[in-house]
């Protein structure tokens, strides 16, 4: 809607405010909806929708992954200590 009426208005000044409040929505919601929109379809630079998820995904894998390391390095340190007779129990 206001890629619309930029285009029908060739104005930008104050459209993201006007649609807002046709919308019912606040004018920095949109604003950012209209940038987020404008990034995914490459007019603007900056990080896709669908690159922020994938990130995200990866994240939480590593997260998980530290988290597991972590058990085996103290599995790891417990069975050392039960299978050596030199290291105190």
């Amino acid at each position: 809607m206001v890629e619309e009426t930029i285009r029908e208005t060739g104005e930008r000044h104050g459209v993201v405010t006007r649609v807002a409040v046709q919308l019912g929505l606040g004018s920095e919601t949109l604003r950012h909806w209209v940038k987020q929109a404008e990034v995914d379809s490459g007019q603007r630079p900056g990080t896709t929708t669908e690159e922020r998820q994938r990130i995200a995904e990866l994240e939480r894998e590593v997260r998980e992954l530290r988290r597991a390391n972590e058990i085996l390095k103290a599995a790891a340190s417990f069975f050392a200590r039960e299978l050596d007779p030199r290291l105190p129990k």
